[in-house]
């Protein structure tokens, strides 16, 4: 088993056991995240325009405004309204102001998202077996354990963010401008 120190060509030891555990969980999801990378970019779009859909899809059929999906987000998105806009452009997705608070956009996944999906599911659901198959069932359910536990010390770090970058509700216009807005 290759080790990080070999693997980042380190000489030195690590500052603690911690640094060395965060350094690892970090590498990892790198790898991670890069070999999901190259499955979705197959479909022309990127694992995070991936995970909105998969969120959208999952809250059909009334949607959800910008800040609920990224407090859904499974990387965090500082841009928000651009990712959607980038959706909107594709037609994967549209959007509409809330009829009582003018403020509040929701976004829905358009027909043309579900069939991307529906034309992704079958790759992508093959993905955690390709990645993580090598693991038995008691490693990965430790993991799951011991993950979970390393991010009970980054509550507060995991707030959803506004389509203005605030975590806050405010910004909720998640890219429709004043002009659509008045057009519907």
């Amino acid at each position: 088993m290759a080790s990080l120190k070999r693997e980042i060509v380190q000489e030195r030891p690590f500052s603690s056991l911690e640094e060395e555990a965060l350094l690892n969980l970090m590498r990892t999801a790198d790898c991670l995240q890069r070999a999901f990378q190259r499955r979705s970019r197959n479909w022309g779009i990127t694992s995070t325009q991936y995970n909105v859909l998969r969120i959208l899809r999952g809250a059909q059929p009334q949607g959800l405004t910008c800040s609920a999906i990224g407090s859904r987000m499974i990387t965090a998105e500082p841009d928000i309204t651009r990712l959607l806009a980038r959706l909107k452009a594709l037609k994967l997705i549209r959007q509409q102001r809330d009829r009582q608070d003018r403020r509040v956009v929701w976004t829905q996944i358009a027909d043309a998202g579900l069939e991307l999906l529906r034309q992704m599911d079958p790759g992508i659901n093959l993905a955690p077996k390709e990645l993580l198959g090598h693991l038995g069932e008691a490693e990965l359910s430790h993991l799951i354990r011991l993950t979970e536990l390393a991010r009970r010390n980054c509550a507060g770090e995991q707030d959803a963010v506004s389509c203005t970058g605030k975590k806050d509700s405010e910004g909720e216009n998640c890219g429709i401008s004043k002009m659509e807005s008045n057009s519907r």
